[in-house]
């Protein structure tokens, strides 16, 4: 299966939190989206990896992906080096996506930038025909996505450009909602964090609401470009 768009987030819940309005958008004009998540967030204040695995499904389906991956990495402790590199540009180059979509560049937790860097790097690398890489028992061909963009997540951040996502608010706050474990539950007995407050689930929907005050539209998610952000002609500004 060939992909538009691969999101990658270093714990389940980073894209749904970050971009998953954008994501339900491009799926309703049509495109394929995959998720690929790097740990199962095991090291989560709240819940279990067997837990945010069934989250995580329920997400998936609520946002409408084509596929959700998870390469099982270990929570807090990845690292950027060649072998954490390799199983990501073996998911890049059995789904060719064009646009992927990857943690902020700087965070507080510590796994945002790193998932971030490690995953750009292997995009870069996945285009270099003499990595050679198996899947399945077959060689797969290198594969280079043509644009690479940084989400946003607690740590705020000035976005390159953002996307109107007008419409889909209601999608991405059903996915976000189905990490129960993990967010606001005046009900909860497990200890709190600082993503278990009302603030913080407020706080991700004011946010895309402030974004799209500010270009004139409802809602917004913004992103961080690695390369200068192009148009064709100026109308296709909005």
């Amino acid at each position: 299966m060939k992909l538009d768009i691969l999101a990658i987030g270093a714990h389940p819940d980073d894209v749904e939190l970050s971009c998953g309005a954008t994501i339900a958008k491009e799926i309703a004009n049509g495109k394929k989206v995959g998720i690929l998540d790097l740990t199962r967030g095991e090291l989560g204040t709240r819940g279990s990896a067997e837990i945010r695995d069934k989250e995580a499904a329920d997400a998936a389906e609520i946002l409408g992906v084509s596929v959700r991956e998870n390469l099982a990495f270990a929570d807090g402790f990845f690292v950027n080096d060649k072998e954490h590199q390799l199983e990501i540009i073996k998911i890049i180059r059995k789904y060719k996506p064009e646009v992927v979509l990857c943690n902020a560049t700087e965070d507080r937790h510590i796994d945002h930038p790193k998932g971030s860097k490690l995953a750009s790097d292997a995009c870069f690398l996945s285009g270099l025909r003499k990595i050679e890489t198996e899947l399945e028992g077959k060689t797969q061909e290198a594969w280079r996505p043509k644009k690479v963009y940084h989400y946003i997540q607690w740590q705020p951040m000035e976005p390159d450009f953002v996307v109107d996502v007008t419409g889909y608010m209601d999608v991405k706050a059903k996915a976000v909602k189905a990490y129960a474990s993990q967010f606001f539950d005046p009900n909860s007995k497990e200890p709190e964090s600082p993503i278990t407050s009302k603030n913080f689930i407020d706080s991700v929907l004011y946010r895309a609401n402030d974004l799209g005050r500010l270009i004139g539209v409802e809602s917004a998610e913004g992103f961080v470009s690695e390369r200068y952000v192009a148009v064709d002609k100026l109308d296709d500004l909005i």
